[in-house]
């Protein structure tokens, strides 16, 4: 098992990793979380991500999920792919990444978002139209508070970040989204850009405008970890590529056709062969989720995968 702390993998080298399933997944087919997070280590897998829940759906919060699945493994990367800092106070979001940080032995990746829903947002009473620029303050702050050395907010004077938690490296941040806006922050603030389901086409235009980006403003073009779906195998009960394309152009308001290339299906030739079209497209990482079959076997079978493409 490699964990690559920083942004950076070997040359050649696509790192793979998987998507925690839903709580109704993990309901039906009688998993934990932690039973999860430990069947992808167990496999070889190099990421185990936690996402929230689509807008609409229960979902855990997400610094109490991570913290269970990096105290329930070992080596495995773990990535949080929705965390929202910006419905938090700086301090209260060093607060949780620091212990987060510390629990996972330096193995986290901070995904970070600005979706869930309005719901969500007016729930912790923060303006929706707000998230954007909550989001990049909170980012600019984070490295000074987890290092416990550049005190708290204003509003908080007299109360240094040292005394509250233990100091802790800033981890890598993925900025989770497909936006132009999602784009521009990754550039400036982020280790990483975080597309999900989007075709390898697409992937490769914003990973140029992304390089682009990140050298105007004086940074490392960050890395591209890309979001798939699908599901691996031959059986006949099993989604296809249609079938898959088919829901997407439904659930995001698109055609089939724009999500033909997306949707990773088949044996594993096939899939590895679907993932490595990314590869081309600049991406260094793979986080698959999967909506099909028995999650525990799709990883395994994600595992052969991984030992194609690597």
């Amino acid at each position: 098992m490699t964990f690559f702390p920083d942004a950076a993998v070997p040359p050649g080298r696509l790192a793979v990793g998987v998507v925690l399933p839903s709580p109704a997944v993990r309901r039906e087919q009688k998993l934990t979380l932690t039973e999860a997070a430990r069947h992808a280590e167990r496999a070889g897998l190099d990421l185990v991500a936690h996402r929230d829940a689509p807008a609409g759906e229960p979902s855990l919060d997400a610094a109490v999920a991570v913290a269970a699945v990096a105290a329930a493994t070992e080596r495995i990367t773990v990535v949080s792919t929705a965390y929202a800092p910006a419905l938090r106070s700086p301090a209260r979001a060093a607060e949780e990444i620091a212990s987060l940080q510390y629990v996972a032995d330096g193995r986290l990746v901070l995904g970070v978002g600005t979706g869930g829903g309005r719901a969500r947002w007016a729930a912790a009473g923060v303006p929706y139209e707000e998230r954007g620029r909550r989001t990049d303050a909170t980012l600019r702050l984070l490295p000074r508070l987890l290092a416990g050395d550049g005190g708290t907010p204003p509003y908080e004077q007299g109360i240094r970040a040292a005394d509250l938690w233990p100091a802790v490296a800033m981890p890598p941040v993925w900025i989770s989204g497909n936006s132009r806006s999602a784009i521009r922050r990754a550039a400036r603030l982020g280790d990483g850009w975080h597309p999900g389901l989007a075709p390898p086409a697409e992937v490769a235009a914003g990973t140029v405008h992304l390089a682009e980006l990140a050298a105007a403003f004086g940074r490392p073009a960050p890395a591209v970890v890309v979001g798939a779906m699908g599901a691996l195998g031959t059986e006949p009960d099993l989604p296809t590529r249609t079938d898959f394309a088919a829901g997407l152009a439904v659930a995001y308001g698109s055609t089939p056709e724009h999500f033909a290339e997306v949707p990773v299906t088949g044996g594993v030739r096939e899939a590895a062969e679907r993932l490595h079209s990314y590869c081309g497209a600049g991406v260094s990482r793979v986080l698959m989720t999967f909506a099909g079959g028995d999650w525990r076997h799709q990883v395994e079978l994600l595992a052969e995968v991984r030992g194609l493409v690597a």
